[in-house]
């Protein structure tokens, strides 16, 4: 009696396992089969027009400088500002630390690439991308965006920001390999699949504040 007991408990928890992966992997897809047309390849901007702002979406900065991934995302930003597709960008990141400043490291990346100043925002408690997201529409009242990251990370960003009520597309941002993809591509399928959880319930973020228009100054954000 105890074996039948043991098997059946043994059969159910499979069950549930295999129900459990098959939901992992359909959100997965989902996710993806939903946002894949509002990525943008080629520099086709010719449906695209009205953007409000560009958001670059932090990733990492080693002492004083951007990580390859965040810089490509930064070239890519910088080269859509510069083509016209936005007037305004939005740097979002990690700056949850007076000894780590994702931020400021954005900005003056832009700058030095020959972006004004003023063109530039800091979101400073951009601690995820769905509180980046989150905080670009509450608090710099964006509406129409642009977000520029690597295309693996896209997805999910263009999934939360039409979940957030944006009119959002995406460009790609991978002239290059990146140690790690391999890792990157598992974590996002559970990245996915959370996110997809936070924009059924829609949580505040860490911090919200005060409104910064992004139709303003970009200097109202300098903490420096």
């Amino acid at each position: 009696m105890k074996a039948k007991i043991l098997k059946r408990i043994i059969l159910i928890l499979l069950i549930l396992l295999l129900l459990g992966v098959i939901t992992v992997f359909s959100i997965n897809v989902y996710v993806k089969s939903s946002t894949k047309s509002l990525i943008i390849k080629n520099n086709d901007f010719s449906n695209i027009s009205n953007i409000d702002c560009i958001v670059v979406l932090g990733a990492g900065v080693w002492e004083d400088k951007p990580s390859p991934m965040l810089e490509d995302r930064l070239l890519e930003g910088i080269k859509l500002y510069q083509n016209g597709v936005a007037p305004k960008i939005i740097m979002t990141g990690d700056h949850g630390r007076a000894e780590y400043d994702e931020v400021n490291v954005m900005k003056q990346f832009a700058i030095d690439n020959g972006v004004p100043s003023g063109d530039v925002f800091m979101d400073h408690a951009g601690f995820s991308t769905y509180e980046s997201l989150y905080r670009a529409k509450e608090i710099f009242e964006a509406q129409n965006i642009i977000i520029a990251t690597q295309e693996y990370h896209l997805y999910r960003a263009l999934y939360i920001a039409n979940e957030l009520g944006f009119n959002a597309y995406g460009v790609p941002s991978d002239p290059r390999q990146y140690v790690g993809a391999t890792y990157r591509e598992i974590r996002e399928i559970l990245a996915r699949n959370k996110d997809f959880m936070q924009c059924i319930f829609k949580p505040k973020p860490t911090y919200l504040g005060d409104v910064i228009p992004v139709f303003g100054d970009g200097n109202a954000t300098n903490d420096k």
